[in-house]
This record gives C-alpha cells, structure tokens and sequence, in this order.
C-alpha cells in the first residue's frame, strides 16, 4: 500500500511542476499599437517605401507599430499623443 502512495504523490508532483512550468511558457497577450515607435524601433509595417521590422524613418511614425502588452496601447503617452489601435494619419 505504500508503494502506491508513493506513486500517486510522485505523479502528482509532477503533473503540478509540469503545470507551472506550462504556465511559465505562456507569453502575455499583445496587440498592435500604432505611433509607439522611436525611428528604426517598429515591429513592422512603416508606410510606403519600407519593408518591416526597423524601418521607420520617423519617432511615434502614425502608421508604424509596436507589440505591446494588450490593453495598454491607448493608455502609452508621447509627445504626438497617446498609442493608437489603428493607424494614424
């Protein structure tokens, strides 16, 4: 009998550690955020004339972003205003 305690505690122990290690491996949800940006900084998408990643030319560009962690965007201050979900103009 107590072996099988033994190996319902071992099995329980690791179905728990494996769980957190899960957990862990989780990364919190993003979302795009236009205007956030500092020239070069973007995570993609910079207007006519650039290809992706690091290619904007211009800090907080209105049609750049960056991923952010979800439900800040809008709440991000720079000295154009605040993030924006959609691009600007």
């Amino acid at each position: 009998m107590t072996k099988t305690h033994a190996a319902f505690a071992a099995t329980l122990a690791l179905s728990l550690a494996a769980g957190a290690a899960h957990a862990a491996d989780q990364k919190p949800a993003m979302e795009k955020c236009y205007g956030v940006a500092l020239a070069g900084h973007n995570d993609c998408k910079a207007g006519a004339g650039t290809s992706c990643a690091g290619t904007s030319s211009a800090n907080y560009q209105g049609n750049a972003w960056k991923l952010v962690k979800a439900g800040t965007c809008t709440t991000i201050k720079t000295p154009k205003g605040f993030g924006s979900l959609t691009p600007k103009a």
